[in-house]
C-alpha cells in the first residue's frame, strides 16, 4: 500500500522535552507535539522504515545516511542540560539508503554516502514523539546546500517509488522560520504568508502546484518568513515524493507569534 508523504514543523531545539520530569511542555508547543504523536496512527499501514530530509543537514551533493546506529548530533544551544542527554535510538536503514543513493543517481544526480555524522535535531525532536518506541528504522537525507527549490522537487519525484515500499518519506523542517522576529507583532504577516503557501502547496494541478511553490520566494513575505530558507527545502522534497496525490494542510498553530502549518500528499 502506497504512503503519503509529508512535511512536518519539527520545533524549536528541543521545546518537546523541556521539563526534566518528563511533564508537558510550554502549552505553545502542546499542538504540535499532539500532531506528530499521532502522526504513525494516520497512515494506512506502519511504515518498515522513514525515510527524512531535515533542513539541519547540508552537504554539496545530497548525501545519504548509511550508518546502522547513528549517535545524535546536539546541534541547538543554551539549553536545559538534561536536553543533552535525550535518546532516540532506532537504528539506521543501510538497505534503504542504498536504496534511495540508487534511485536518485538514476535521476541524474550526484549522491554521497555518510555513515558517521549523528542524527540532528531535525530528526530526532520529531521523531522521538512520532516514534516514542524508536522501533522503525531511519534513514536520514541531506539538503542540497545550494538550497535549488527544483532540484530538491526531482529528488522527491526520484524517490517516489520507496513510498511503494513500505517507506515513509518525511520532510522536517519549518514553515515559518525567522529567529530573529518573535511576538505577536510577526502574526499578521506571518498569517498572510502561511495563506500563501498553502494555496501553493495545495493547488490541485499536480505541475502547477510544483511551480507555486518552487516560486515561493515571490509569495507575500517569502524572505521575512525564511531569511534563508533551508527549513523550506525539505517541504520541496516531500512534494516531489507526493507525485499527482492530492496535498492537504495536516497541521496549523501559532508559536513564537509564527503561523506553522504541516502537509500531507495522498
Amino acid at each position: 500500500m502506497k504512503l503519503p508523504t509529508f512535511f512536518i514543523p519539527h520545533g524549536g531545539g528541543p521545546c518537546f522535552f523541556m521539563d526534566p520530569n518528563g511533564g508537558p511542555p510550554d502549552p505553545m508547543w502542546q499542538p504540535m507535539q499532539d500532531y506528530l504523536a499521532g502522526l504513525i496512527d494516520s497512515l494506512p499501514e506502519r511504515p518498515r522504515a522513514i525515510l527524512l530530509v531535515s533542513g539541519h543537514w547540508e552537504e554539496p551533493q545530497v548525501t545519504v545516511h548509511t550508518g546502522t546506529q547513528p549517535e545524535l548530533l546536539f546541534d541547538y544551544y543554551g539549553f536545559p542540560e538534561h536536553t543533552y542527554r535525550l535518546r532516540w535510538d532506532a537504528p539506521g536503514a543501510p538497505a534503504v539508503a542504498q536504496r534511495a543513493k540508487r534511485l536518485i543517481e538514476a535521476a541524474g544526480f550526484a549522491v554521497a554516502e555518510d555513515a558517521e555524522r549523528g542524527w540532528d535535531h531535525g530528526v530526532f525532536i520529531p521523531m522521538k514523539v512520532a516514534v516514542p518506541g524508536a522501533d522503525i528504522p531511519l534513514v536520514q537525507l541531506s539538503l542540497r546546500s545550494d538550497l535549488d527549490p527544483e532540484a530538491h522537487v526531482a529528488i522527491g519525484r526520484a524517490l517516489a517509488t520507496l513510498r511503494d515500499e513500505g517507506v515513509l518519506i518525511v520532510g522536517s523542517g519549518m514553515s515559518f522560520h525567522n529567529l530573529r522576529e518573535r511576538g505577536p507583532h510577526v502574526t499578521e504577516r506571518a498569517d498572510e504568508w502561511d495563506a500563501a503557501l498553502t494555496g501553493a502547496v495545495t493547488e490541485p494541478d499536480p505541475g502547477r502546484r510544483a511551480e507555486r511553490v518552487t516560486a515561493w520566494d515571490r509569495l507575500p513575505h517569502a524572505h521575512f518568513a525564511h531569511p534563508r530558507e533551508e527549513h523550506l527545502l525539505p517541504l520541496m522534497v516531500a512534494l516531489g515524493a507526493g507525485g499527482k496525490d492530492p496535498a492537504r494542510v495536516d497541521f496549523t498553530g501559532h508559536v513564537l507569534g509564527w503561523t506553522v502549518s504541516g502537509y500531507r500528499f495522498g
